[in-house]
């Protein structure tokens, strides 16, 4: 059984959210992080530029100063995407970074690296004894060769793994380019011709080509140059592009379980989730919708399943927010239900929580103890 410690957003003059996340992680002792003079990474999602739901750079701020107190060489880090956006290369990336607040003035001391490189292509390859979905994971070098990870998630909902927790933050978050598409390779979608408006969006974001619109101005796929990114699921505003019928979501989910194994291998590691904002996608939308439920609160722990299910159990205890996606209509508050299985009912996340379990990154039996 391991220990989770949780702490509210209830704040008063003297402690602020940035120093209560520092009272969290020190009662959940992050004090005994064996990092002095070690390379630490702080892997963190730097947003999309037209995102506003990302974690706000002050919890970034705290950790790194905190970290550096210890004696870590600390930096911060994320990886370029396999999708057309503001980050798929380490230019954009970093521009994205400095915009969002992750610059040398907000957060001193801790330097941005994109783990990955220019163009996402510096890895290392870590085999995966027993992997039943990945015989080896493709890691960012500049996670690979670190000797410390810290990770702060901000929790929300995902398209294609239901949601997204610290697991995803380090399995998918800390592949490299080849690595994320060796995660999707068997998610390529299809079209449904019939709720297809032509609106181009899919065409627009597709960062491979591999989307034209027909002769009838309908969207058809290039399956020859697809890789399964699901950026078109991702921005199709009209459930016309879906995963496709011999797509796994639960192999998605099972997959990433076994990159945050790699990506964790060798490594003293500490977790940190925020339950906020909690929005139906993924912070690579160039925006935000509705959070599906209210914000409750930062959860620590060094085992990151045990993070995961606790975050997880607590938004499903929580009530959906009337009119978001998780309740359209707001007749419906969905208390003790999966609230991500609302929004995207194709998905299952609690597969990955089970392999991760199986891989034995944690435990999803855990004691919650309120800071």
């Amino acid at each position: 059984m391991s220990e989770v410690f949780f702490t509210n957003f209830r704040s008063r003059p003297g402690r602020s959210l940035p120093k209560k996340m520092e009272l969290l992680v020190k009662a959940a002792g992050i004090g005994t992080l064996d990092c002095k003079d070690k390379f630490t990474a702080i892997k963190i999602h730097f947003g999309e530029l037209g995102n506003m739901a990302f974690l706000r750079h002050n919890y970034a701020s705290r950790m790194a100063e905190l970290l550096r107190q210890m004696g870590a060489r600390t930096f911060l880090t994320d990886t370029n995407t396999l999708y057309s956006g503001s980050r798929s290369n380490a230019v954009d990336h970093l521009r994205t970074a400095y915009l969002n607040g992750y610059n040398p003035i907000s957060v001193p001391g801790a330097p941005v690296i994109i783990a990955d490189g220019l163009k996402g292509t510096d890895e290392e390859i870590i085999p995966i004894p027993g992997g039943e979905y990945c015989k080896e994971a493709r890691i960012a070098s500049g996670i690979a060769k670190a000797d410390v990870l810290v990770s702060m998630t901000h929790f929300k909902g995902h398209e294609q793994a239901g949601f997204g927790g610290a697991l995803k933050n380090i399995g998918m978050g800390c592949a490299s380019v080849a690595g994320k598409l060796h995660l999707h390779s068997d998610s390529q979608p299809v079209i449904e011709r019939a709720n297809c408006t032509g609106c181009r969006q899919c065409v627009i974001n597709c960062r491979h080509g591999a989307v034209t619109l027909d002769a009838e101005k309908i969207a058809v796929i290039n399956y020859d140059l697809c890789v399964g990114c699901g950026q078109c699921v991702a921005v199709c505003q009209y459930d016309a592009a879906r995963p496709g019928a011999f797509s796994s979501a639960q192999g998605l989910t099972a997959k990433i379980a076994e990159y945050a194994w790699a990506a964790l291998k060798g490594k003293a590691h500490f977790h940190v989730s925020f339950i906020m904002d909690v929005s139906p996608h993924c912070d690579c939308w160039s925006m935000n919708d509705t959070p599906i439920i209210p914000d409750i609160g930062m959860l620590a722990s060094f085992d990151p399943l045990a993070l995961d299910q606790a975050c997880f159990d607590m938004v499903r205890s929580a009530p959906a927010t009337p009119g978001s996606m998780a309740d359209p209509e707001g007749t419906h508050t969905h208390e003790g239900e999966n609230k991500f299985a609302f929004v995207h009912p194709r998905t299952d996340g609690e597969f990955g929580l089970a392999h991760a379990e199986k891989m034995k990154l944690g435990s999803r039996t855990y004691t919650l103890t309120e800071v």
